[in-house]
């Protein structure tokens, strides 16, 4: 047993935001209430701290199997323990891809193995990602998918992407979607503007993102499929989804915290830990972005964590590959950057990193009442964060908020009843 004494225990799923003691039992919430005694129980003081449902990351690469110098199941769920997320769901684009039960049976056995938060594997689209032929989706659900997507490697289709929505609504599968139109990317290495001619790059224009973004939302209303449309970056987008959902659209989106709280300045003198894709955009397209996350157009904050080698990126920046770590600092930018800059509340980020990140996956977590599974991220408001990025617990070093300070972040992480982390 586990009795945190003092904390605030903040789940917008019951409406409860007060001071309460919490205790756990056999990896579930047994009980809610002030001053709780329980004999034999391991009693940590939690006062000063918020404890919510734990946080879920519906966007990371664990690059295993394929490319364990990058990243493992056992590194990338310690970083995401390290992060305050308490489960993780991991992205296809794996060697081989998870197009097969048996790769999704294979990840799911290593995370029993080795990993420390709960990892959910999304499978592919189309076999292969190679946009042509679908993956069988039902005995990947079997297998223990929880959605799909050829993330990296977007459905050019149209005609395949009107049957993969229509196919997943069979199985409530949800299609998370990365939107880019390769012709229009055409090859591009940072967003198209000014900075990009300054620094001699070429453009990868916003447009590109904002196409398939309103073609994918067009197609889930013909098939009354779910749509998820991941690390939404430009303003365009912001609205193209605003609208979807005004118009019924079972259509949600996600924000990297690089694109709400960084612009394609950060390349500054060709960082290409400031390289990812989408890229970082203009001041224009963080601010709507920023709006989606005020009024509710945007549903979740998701990391999209990209680990790479470092003699991978240590290169030009044309030929460093796209993608950034994201799980041990999206806490504290969120916390810096949206709730002390007034941005959204408190309760709000816990929708858009626990609640509404469970709801989409169809998980049964994101809540705080007796008898749920007993994953909490617990916060420090006032805990001082600088970012080291020689000290994560990541296998990659490939941050572009390396020497930034942050005010706020996680302070301790349990996943069924069990601290995994602590500041």
């Amino acid at each position: 047993m586990l009795l945190l004494k003092g904390g605030r225990i903040l789940d917008p799923a019951s409406g409860r935001d007060e001071k309460l003691d919490l205790l756990v039992a056999d990896g579930k919430v047994a009980k809610l209430g002030k001053k709780i005694e329980a004999s034999g129980a391991e009693v940590v003081d939690v006062k000063g701290l918020v404890l919510c449902p734990g946080f879920i990351d519906l966007h990371v690469h664990l690059r295993e199997p394929g490319r364990e110098d990058s990243e493992t199941i056992r590194s990338g769920t310690l970083a995401a323990a390290a992060g305050g997320f308490t489960g993780v769901a991991c992205m296809p684009n794996t060697n081989p891809v998870n197009d097969h039960p048996a790769v999704t049976e294979s990840i799911l056995s290593e995370a029993r193995r080795s990993g420390v938060v709960a990892v959910y594997p999304i499978a592919a689209i189309t076999k292969g990602s190679e946009g042509k032929e679908l993956a069988e989706f039902g005995l990947l659900k079997d297998a223990g998918a929880v959605g799909l997507s050829d993330d990296g490697r977007p459905v050019a289709s149209a005609d395949v992407m009107r049957r993969a929505l229509e196919y997943a609504r069979q199985y409530d599968l949800p299609i998370i979607d990365h939107c880019e139109d390769k012709a229009l990317s055409g090859g591009g290495v940072m967003n198209e503007g000014v900075v990009a001619t300054r620094l001699g790059l070429r453009g990868y224009p916003g447009e590109a993102e904002e196409v398939m973004v309103a073609r994918d939302i067009i197609l889930a209303r013909l098939t009354r499929g779910r749509i998820h449309i991941a690390h939404l970056s430009t303003a365009g987008s912001v609205r193209h989804v605003r609208q979807g959902k005004a118009d019924g659209i079972a259509v949600t989106c996600e924000v990297t915290p690089h694109h709400f709280a960084l612009t394609d300045e950060a390349v500054g003198d060709y960082d290409t830990d400031a390289k990812m894709n989408p890229p970082l955009r203009s001041r224009a397209d963080v601010d709507e972005v920023l709006r989606g996350l005020q009024d509710g157009t945007v549903d979740c904050i998701a990391t999209d964590h990209a680990p790479h080698n470092p003699d991978d990126k240590a290169v030009e920046f044309d030929a460093a590959p796209f993608g950034v770590v994201g799980l041990e600092t999206a806490v504290a930018v969120a916390l810096d950057k949206l709730v002390r800059a007034r941005v959204v509340s408190l309760r709000r980020l816990v929708e858009l990193l626990s609640v509404n990140p469970a709801r989409i996956l169809r998980l049964k977590k994101g809540r705080l009442a007796e008898g749920d599974d007993a994953d909490l991220t617990l916060l420090d408001l006032d805990r001082a964060v600088e970012v080291h990025a020689e000290s994560f617990q990541s296998l990659s070093r490939n941050t572009p908020f390396k020497g930034r300070k942050f005010r706020g972040g996680p302070a301790m992480t349990i996943v069924a009843g069990k601290i995994v982390w602590r500041a």
